[in-house]
């Protein structure tokens, strides 16, 4: 369960995934890490296996989840790395994922995801974004509940962003069928549900042993960023913004969010920099909205997901 102290470690935002991981047994453990291919999803993956963890890695593209696993193993000698297809945007496909799973599930680390990506829907009608970042991500683990519950002590990691801060969960227009769709918007609506998600499966799974928190990776230079222009990014970054980290420092956190004993028995926080988050204050662009965090919103948006998912 939460406890009331922030929780704060010794790591900070240079600290790599590596750094974090050193010194934890990972062993017998298994490991699923959607977006596992590239980005901090990959030095994820890379940073749980080499601690012993069986990882799988479920990706949209195999051939690309092949290749990362052929260098996760290279780099740690590890081989017990799978790969797996999942297509978030698409529910046959996380139903599929979901069937084909056995045995218990140790760690979720829900990191894939899409950025200010241009209004597109799913067959549904479902906007792209909250599609995908979170609707995807919450078939998947409710549909995994059980696996993570025979797991005794599981964990699920919500990769959600700073950028949860430009916008709460609209609940009278999810979807952007009466308001204009402004991207930026709308992905941080999406992160936003990131984070209620994980305060909402805290209260709901606890008591299965399945605990859930989110996190900021922190502003790191991927393919996410393949729908802005490198003049947005710079324009957006500018002022009072942090320094890039490299992909080892991105997956610092989700790291610590995923296998560090410090975070035993906690759930339903958010964390940034390998720290738990302040609150938010106006016109920052560092810590967690009250609205985030707020119970209420929490359990409205898993109603209404459940109830998209069931068409």
């Amino acid at each position: 369960m939460t406890t009331s102290n922030p929780i704060t470690t010794s790591f900070g935002p240079h600290s790599t995934a590596m750094d974090v991981i050193k010194g934890i047994d990972l062993v017998g453990r298994r490991v699923i890490v959607t977006g596992g291919s590239s980005g901090i999803g990959v030095e994820t993956a890379r940073a749980l296996a080499s601690a012993g963890g069986e990882v799988t890695l479920a990706v949209r593209n195999t051939d690309a989840g092949r290749k990362a696993a052929d260098d996760i193993t290279a780099t740690t000698g590890s081989d017990h790395i799978l790969v797996a297809p999942l297509d978030l945007a698409d529910q046959g496909s996380v139903a599929d994922f979901v069937a084909n799973w056995d045995g218990p599930l140790h760690i979720l680390v829900n990191n894939a995801g899409i950025m200010a990506a241009p209004l597109s829907r799913t067959p549904q009608g479902w906007e792209m974004q909250f599609a995908t970042n979170h609707l995807g991500h919450f078939a998947l683990a409710t549909g995994l509940r059980q696996a993570l519950a025979a797991a005794d002590g599981a964990r699920i990691v919500s990769v959600s962003s700073a950028a949860h801060l430009r916008s709460p969960v609209v609940f009278d227009d999810i979807q952007y069928e009466r308001r204009e769709y402004e991207p930026w918007q709308a992905y941080g609506q999406s992160k936003t549900a990131n984070v209620l998600f994980a305060v909402e499966a805290t209260r709901r799974w606890a008591d299965d042993g399945i605990l859930t928190n989110s996190l900021m990776p922190g502003a790191i230079r991927t393919n996410l960023q393949r729908y802005v222009s490198e003049e947005e990014l710079n324009r957006l970054r500018s002022g009072n913004a942090a320094a890039w980290k490299s992909v080892e420092q991105g997956a610092a956190t989700s790291v610590l969010a995923a296998a560090s004993p410090l975070l035993d028995g906690v759930g339903g926080r958010y964390f940034e920099d390998c720290q738990e988050a302040a609150p938010a204050t106006p016109g920052g662009r560092t810590g967690v909205a009250e609205y985030a965090l707020d119970p209420e919103a929490a359990e409205r948006l898993w109603e209404v997901s459940t109830a998209l998912l069931k068409g």
